[in-house]
């Protein structure tokens, strides 16, 4: 074994890094946090009704829940009806303990935050593998039973509750009326909105980011989703305890009916009216729609009458109306109405510093150029009756650029997912460095030292393209949840996003690194994916049409970076339809038509190969001579572009 550092980058091409250490909380963020913070502040001093306290407790109660439903649903994707449940957790455990056990209320938020955390692990464990709709049908189901759990058992007091709560002492002071929680409620607000910004500015939280795209990139760049995916839950679902141990001791009794379905679904949709994809928004929607409830319960009766529950027909229509206008949340709405020099800007975990000539981050050790690195031995997958990979065998050596070619619906993209461990195989082996891996799912081939991109991009559109390719070097880190909460993780994330900067300069696209991923053309998104891939540090390097939508000149600059890579004793298996690009760049090519490999060899060997013409061509004329046609050659002609063609071949 050989170790080969890539290398140096050329320094006539400087990489300036944003002047700001600051996190994502930047210009708009701090004068929101300022004057916010400030109000909160100052409200206990002013001659206001008592009434707004208790409504400014009750805004950073919700605002708590929403938070974490905000990290739960908006950045990792899984909708949540039954957050309120959790609150109710938090709150009759500390009123239990607390009257009937004359406990302290301290004990009593450990002990509903230690009841919600394992209640979440259990209920996590069944219900955040599942997808689409049945997520959602699963939260409710477990809401409405924790609901009937909180009204049947007697300890609890049934459907009357618990009342006769004491107050919170805090340092020797008894936190006793709504004046006194305010201050004390927001603090805890404040708290976890720094945490949950550290974490979603992390190489953890850009995992929980990706989420929301799909698991299959974040599985395919090394990451556990499911474990990821349970312990978001688990920490939204601590947040919402909180948030109910807060209740208990600002109401000072409580029943189950603000722990219903009915709640559950106001918290979501104050997330969502909020802007699902901002912290900021939890704050938002939290005190919009708490104020807007307090405001309609008071004012309808006196303007309709008694009508029956008219306010929540009028509650209901103002949503309606406030999403029509703002799609994506109040306050993304009120940020994009701001000048530009006041919007926040990208966001990043930490300023880089001037890229590096070279990675901090050491190289894996590669095999020395010809060994076999990659081999698959009479591999079928099968989809039913339908048999989409029969019988494949071809092998890929170090530092060898192999071409993996055929017609549309051959099977290439099934054999690289079957190489990666997205699809197990139905038969066969696939070895890497003589082990195999054919039974291990994608988050460990990866480990093992191969790196891919997709047939169809998978980027993060809301995210930079920094935090796009960082989402790559997720292996090269180790730093917990809890860990990057707390920013433990400064020195690795200065290291992983200076990883990333530099494979993005390496491909030429250092101009854009801070600009979002989804404002670029397909061709530099291609491109950005191939950053990510690099990444990961592969051994073995899997694209899938990476040509397709580039211009010359970018096809021209894979081209030498592809060599470059071959130079360094990677070895790229390239499935590709652009025979322009892959006869002049590869050492040999595997040909596949319906799942079998029908050639292989040299480009010139392939370009003249009678098999392969009648797969892409059908009835060909070759030096005079005339290649016997069939039916699928016709319909492989029929989906094959003439640009395609090999040289040398008139039909």
């Amino acid at each position: 074994m050989t170790s080969s550092a890539p290398p140096a980058v050329p320094p006539s091409t400087p990489l300036s890094a944003p002047q700001s250490p600051a996190r994502s909380l930047l210009r708009i963020d701090r004068l929101a946090i300022a004057a916010f913070f400030g109000w909160i502040a100052l409200l206990p001093w002013l001659p206001v009704p008592p009434y707004w306290y208790t409504i400014g407790g009750y805004v950073g109660i919700a605002a708590l829940v929403v938070l974490g439903l905000v990290l739960l649903t908006g950045m990792a994707g899984m909708t949540s009806f039954g957050q309120a449940a959790f609150v109710g957790i938090g709150a009759y455990t500390t009123a239990v303990l607390s009257t009937h056990y004359a406990l302290s209320p301290w004990l009593g938020l450990l002990a509903g935050m230690a009841i919600a955390g394992v209640s979440a692990i259990a209920i996590g464990a069944l219900t955040v593998r599942l997808s689409g709709h049945f997520l959602p049908i699963a939260t409710i189901a477990w809401a409405l039973s924790i609901y009937y759990l909180f009204g049947t058992l007697e300890i609890l007091g049934k459907y009357d509750g618990i009342s006769g709560i004491p107050p919170i002492d805090l340092l020797g002071v008894a936190l006793d009326s709504p004046r006194a929680m305010l201050i004390p409620i927001w603090l805890v607000v404040a708290l976890f909105l720094l945490l949950v910004s550290n974490l979603l500015d992390s190489r953890p939280g850009r995992i929980i980011r990706a989420l929301n795209g799909g698991a299959g990139m974040a599985e395919a760049m090394g990451a556990n989703t499911p474990s990821y995916r349970l312990w978001t839950f688990v920490c939204a679902a601590l947040m919402a305890a909180i948030a109910g141990w807060l209740y208990a001791h600002l109401q000072r009794a409580i029943n189950a009916t603000p722990f219903g379905l009915n709640t559950g679904i106001e918290y979501l949709f104050m997330a969502v009216v909020g802007g699902l994809s901002s912290l900021w928004g939890a704050i938002v929607g939290a005190t919009a729609l708490t104020m807007l409830k307090s405001f309609l319960q008071d004012w309808a009766p006196k303007l309709f009458g008694s009508v029956g529950n008219l306010e929540l027909v009028v509650f209901g229509a103002i949503i309606v109306l406030a999403l029509q206008r703002s799609a994506r949340g109040l306050w993304p709405a009120l940020v994009g109405r701001l000048p530009a020099r006041w919007r926040p800007a990208a966001r990043l975990a930490h300023a880089i510093g001037p890229v590096q000539t070279e990675p901090a981050l050491p190289s894996r050790s590669k095999p020395a150029a010809g060994q076999p690195l990659l081999s698959v031995q009479q591999t079928r997958k099968q989809f039913g009756g339908l048999v989409a990979v029969n019988d494949m065998s071809f092998e890929v050596r170090a530092g060898e650029l192999v071409a993996l070619i055929g017609p549309n619906g051959a099977g290439k993209s099934t054999m690289f997912n079957l190489i990666t461990g997205v699809l197990p195989a139905t038969s066969g082996e696939i070895r890497l460095l003589g082990q195999r891996i054919d039974a291990l799912p994608a988050r460990e081939i990866v480990r093992h030292g191969i790196g891919r991109t997709f047939q169809h991009v998978r980027l993060m559109p809301e995210m930079s393209v920094l935090e796009n390719v960082a989402i790559g070097a997720y292996l090269r880190g180790k730093t917990s949840m809890l860990g990057a909460s707390i920013r433990a993780d400064r020195h690795e994330e200065a290291a992983l996003l200076g990883l990333a900067a530099w494979q993005i300069q390496r491909v030429g696209l250092q101009d854009v690194m801070h600009q979002s991923a989804g404002s670029l053309a397909l061709g530099q998104q291609r491109i950005v994916e191939i950053a990510r891939a690099l990444c990961t540090d592969p051994m073995l390097l899997l694209l899938d049409e990476p040509a397709a939508g580039l211009r010359l000149q970018e096809k021209q600059a894979l081209a030498r970076l592809l060599t470059q890579l071959r130079s360094e004793g990677m070895a790229v298996l390239i499935v590709e339809h652009d025979m322009d690009f892959i006869m002049g760049l590869m050492d040999r090519i595997v040909v596949m038509e319906f799942g079998s490999r029908i050639a292989q060899g040299k480009p010139e060997e392939i370009r003249n190969d009678p098999a392969v013409l009648r797969a892409y061509l059908g009835g060909v004329e070759i030096d005079g001579e005339t290649a016997p046609e069939s039916p699928q050659a016709d319909a492989a002609a029929d989906a094959t572009p003439t640009a395609s063609r090999p040289e040398g071949v008139s039909a």
